[in-house]
């Protein structure tokens, strides 16, 4: 009997030495406690180490999807087939049992019990295989896992959608955080100069002032030219510093307020960077998207889904409302009109329409979207084809709805002018068809009373009987 084995270093078969010892399972671990006792019980016959840790990940995948691979088929048919050993092959999955028995004719066995003898083989691996040491072996096991990870997940360096999600969910974040620093500014800095935060409504210009001017007396001895680039603006700030209504602070105060505008500041600047970053990530892994709908709404819509595989699953419908889905139950649940877009709204082309088409125009871009997803997701062309030719559709789509042009006018093409049939004859009157009424001549009095009175006349006249 034999015993087909895997390991992280490769294949290996036992010669099974003491039957007999099987059929007490409960023993077996008592047996395989010390290396000499485990080497009575079973023998190494053949080891076929890996070349690389891509044929070990091919052998490894092949497994997992219980499927004979080529260097088992190999080694099973070397140390088995060729040899014309006729002795059982114990195996621990039922389908690679099948697999082995209809492509190599070796019988094999297939049963729970034999569970406890190969955990007690794993137990003594290491001295029952001679090379193999524990380091190596374990070494060998973590970069198969890693491989192994990668290739279940489909793992990618240029199209990792997860960086796309954690980037744009943070840039939201940051948007909220410097919305409420700036807020905090201008009202902690409005009890000192409150004119300022009318003039310049920039958050990042504002901090900036703030950070240069400090004190609302050092405005006229200060270069705002670096900051603001409108000279009106700089003597407006001037001129409101010096009638100024606001009330005066201490140097800890403005040592506070100077943290809070280096806070701002730098806060922007990073969130520049990043903005940068995720255009260029959204531009490697959905190029057509982006193109279509732009880096920002394209995130935010890998980010709903979870990725982009999942992205790619929904259809046009679900990726037109997508992110709108609380308003979704809210109106099936009273009964009311579903909404008409989601994320979508935020899309240049739907925000740029009349409030009449937006409804149209979202549900026809939240179609091509499904088009662009999938080939972003399930394609090879890194370039946005689809999405430029998608994107010119769409322009054309929102012309006739917005202009009611017919499709020959969207298309370039004026339609043919009407043109008269040629003359083939002259008018003949006397084909007319006439319709001739016969008018009565007028009849005269005399005429009309010798009538009435032959009328009578017949009327007095009796019936003659019939015999």
């Amino acid at each position: 009997m034999l015993v087909l084995f895997e390991t992280s270093g490769g294949f290996a078969l036992f010669k099974v030495l003491k039957d007999k010892k099987l059929k007490q399972v409960e023993n077996l671990a008592e047996e395989f406690r010390t290396l000499d006792n485990a080497s009575k019980i079973v023998k190494l016959k053949a080891f076929d180490k890996f070349k690389d840790a891509k044929s070990a990940l091919q052998a490894a995948a092949s497994l997992a999807n219980h499927e004979l691979s080529r260097s088992l088929t190999k080694f099973l048919r070397k140390n088995i087939v060729q040899q014309e050993i006729d002795d059982e092959l114990i195996v621990l999955d039922k389908k690679l049992r099948s697999a082995i028995e209809d492509k190599l004719g070796i019988k094999c066995l297939y049963s729970s019990k034999y569970q406890e003898l190969i955990r007690g083989i794993r137990t003594q691996i290491e001295g029952l295989i001679a090379g193999l040491s524990a380091q190596e072996q374990k070494a060998m096991a973590l970069g198969l896992a890693h491989s192994l990870c990668r290739h279940t997940l489909k793992f990618s360096i240029d199209k990792v959608d997860t960086m796309v999600v954690q980037a744009v969910n943070l840039l939201d974040d940051i948007d909220k955080e410097l919305n409420n620093y700036a807020m905090r500014l201008k009202e902690w800095y409005s009890w000192h100069f409150p004119e300022l935060a009318r003039i310049v409504t920039d958050n990042v210009e504002y901090a900036k002032c703030v950070n240069a001017i400090k004190e609302r007396q050092n405005t006229a001895k200060v270069n705002l030219a670096s900051i603001i680039t409108d000279e009106d603006i700089i003597e407006e700030i001037k001129e409101a510093a010096e009638l100024s209504m606001g009330t005066e602070i201490t140097q800890d105060d403005m040592d506070n307020m100077k943290a809070l505008c280096d806070q701002v500041i730098s806060l922007s600047e990073y969130r520049t960077n990043l903005s940068e970053y995720l255009k260029n990530r959204m531009n490697a892994i959905a190029p057509n998207l982006t193109v279509l709908v732009g880096e920002l709404v394209g995130a935010r819509l890998i980010a709903h889904a979870g990725s982009l595989v999942n992205l790619a699953k929904h259809p046009a419908s679900t990726i037109q409302i997508l992110g709108a889905e609380k308003a979704l139950f809210r109106a099936i649940r009273t009964k009311h009109d579903t909404p008409k877009y989601g994320l979508l709204y935020h899309a240049s082309i739907v925000g740029q329409a009349t409030p009449k088409t937006k409804g149209k125009i979202s549900r026809s871009l939240a179609a091509k979207c499904a088009l662009c997803i999938r080939m972003d997701a399930l394609g090879d062309q890194e370039t946005a084809t689809i999405g430029l030719q998608h994107k010119e559709a769409l322009d054309k789509r929102v012309k006739f709805l917005e202009n009611n042009l017919t499709p020959s006018m969207l298309s370039g093409k004026r339609p043919a002018a009407y043109q008269r049939p040629a003359q083939t004859g002259m008018y003949n009157p006397a084909t007319d068809a006439t319709n001739k009424i016969e008018v009565p001549a007028k009849r005269t009095r005399i005429e009309e009373v010798e009538d009435e009175s032959e009328e009578s006349e017949e009327e007095v006249k009796p019936k003659k009987k019939k015999h």
